[in-house]
């Protein structure tokens, strides 16, 4: 018998955390922080909708902090468990807890300056980079491919999800004592085609699917459309002695940049340019992609064999302190700045930002997908002014986006994947997409043979599946 509540991205893109009672055991898929309205986001992710102690364990798909954000909550509310995620997960949330600690605390004190002279009470950050140690002794790495049992006839195994380094969908198989065994699988994020990561495996035998729907209304239009797009924008801030300004999240798509900004520059197809990776937690996630070649691809690989770093190249520069972070504020173009976070919510990529968004030369490229309430969706909608920091900001650069770059896959990879893995599938279910994109997909996955497929309420729980 599996029972399934879910508890996040459900109806949204951020928050990622279901519920999985079988056979007895607790079991939690990710545990991931909210992200968007900030307040009301702040509070939702101190409080768990169920008893954190008795987990038996969290199955982590990646480290991006809305899948991995509230795990140093867990020990503080009781936690004992076991977290099961690949090794190059575990690495990439040693670095990623750490660097969620510290905003929260920058911003927390940033924050409380002005509450303390209003007279207001202080905010306290989620938790503490002590928390993070405390659940980082939590982490049980497991190689992909590798059988896991923990008991009471549940078993795990992780598959390659090809989305970021070291990211992983889940099988878990069900042996219950009277009848035959259920398999539910979770696809995690399902990546696309890109540069360094293999694609995803194909998971047969499942009986129950949880599949990802952040591009389940759309298509992304093809590499070579991105290398002319982003040719065409150094070009332009050349033109105009600009600076391009592009938030990213600090695993996946920053390393992604970095690859086809080097592959361009190898092709003579731009002009020598200065790239800044303006991010402590992207200099540590690069440093950590050369640590963990078993998750790259035959042509990430034969860079390496060639002596060819496919994540250096002349004129790119990684960013350390904050005071020459500041400094790149005074430079003058053409230069480009890659800096987290990716939906524009914290980070040193606020204060670009802030300091950059009122001139028209400048080319602010939001480079993936912006869920709702965060300052990346008004910047993509054109809203203007925007707040940061506090201050009224007005947007007069000019705001381009490049889907394309996502590493999520779009509607046609998602569908070409579960006609792979649908078999005898007997139930569906479309997590982590907006109401438009988890109905669409749940369309989609009846249209191509699920018997049952639905789009989970914030909440749902269904008994027996």
């Amino acid at each position: 018998m599996i029972n399934l509540t879910f508890h996040g991205a459900a109806r949204t893109t951020t928050g990622s955390m279901h519920l999985v009672e079988a056979n007895g055991l607790r079991l939690l898929l990710d545990c991931g922080m909210e992200q968007g309205h900030r307040k009301e986001a702040f509070e939702n992710n101190r409080k768990f909708p169920f008893d954190v102690a008795a987990l038996d364990a969290v199955i982590l798909t990646h480290a991006h902090i809305d899948h991995s954000g509230r795990l140093p909550l867990l020990v503080r509310q009781g936690f004992r468990g076991r977290i099961i995620a690949t090794p190059a997960t575990r690495d990439l949330c040693a670095v990623m807890l750490h660097d969620s600690a510290r905003i929260q605390m920058s911003d927390v004190a940033y924050v409380n300056k002005r509450r303390q002279a209003e007279g207001k009470t202080l905010f306290e950050p989620l938790y503490t980079p002590a928390e993070v140690d405390a659940i980082l002794k939590h982490f049980e790495p497991t190689a992909l491919k590798t059988l896991l049992d923990l008991g009471s006839g549940v078993t795990i195994t992780l598959h390659n999800a090809g989305h970021i380094l070291g990211s992983a969908m889940v099988q878990l198989d069900v042996k219950p004592r009277d009848g035959r065994s259920r398999r539910l699988l979770f696809s995690g994020d399902l990546g696309q085609p890109q540069p360094i990561l293999q694609p995803p495996d194909v998971v047969e035998g499942a009986d129950v699917l949880l599949i990802e729907s952040t591009y389940a209304d759309r298509d992304h239009p093809p590499v070579a459309d991105v290398m002319g797009r982003l040719k065409g924008f150094v070009e332009d801030i050349h033109q105009q002695r600009a600076k391009l300004i592009v938030p990213a999240f600090a695993v996946g798509r920053s390393q992604q940049l970095l690859y086809y900004w080097n592959d361009l520059l190898t092709q003579q197809r731009i002009p020598p340019t200065p790239v800044y990776l303006d991010s402590p937690l992207a200099k540590a996630a690069t440093e950590l992609y050369a640590q963990h070649h078993e998750c790259f691809n035959a042509e990430a690989l034969a860079h390496l064999r060639r002596g060819d770093d496919p994540l250096q190249f002349p004129g790119l520069h990684l960013v350390e302190s904050a005071e020459a972070s500041k400094a790149l504020n005074q430079l003058p173009g053409p230069l480009i700045i890659i800096s987290a976070s990716g939906m524009c919510e914290a980070g040193r990529v606020l204060h670009h930002l802030k300091h950059n968004l009122g001139d028209p030369r400048n080319i602010i490229l939001i480079a993936g997908f912006q869920a709702e309430h965060t300052l990346g969706r008004r910047l993509v909608e054109h809203a203007s002014p925007v707040q940061i920091f506090g201050q009224e900001i007005e947007v007069r650069a000019r705001i381009h986006t490049i889907n394309a770059l996502s590493a999520h896959a779009d509607r046609g990879g998602l569908l070409r994947w579960f006609d792979a893995v649908k078999g005898n599938l007997s139930r569906a279910f479309a997590v982590h997409g907006e109401g438009a994109q988890v109905d669409a997909m749940a369309t989609l996955l009846r249209a191509h043979g699920a018997p049952q497929a639905e789009a989970p309420a914030p909440g749902a729980r269904f008994d027996d599946v």
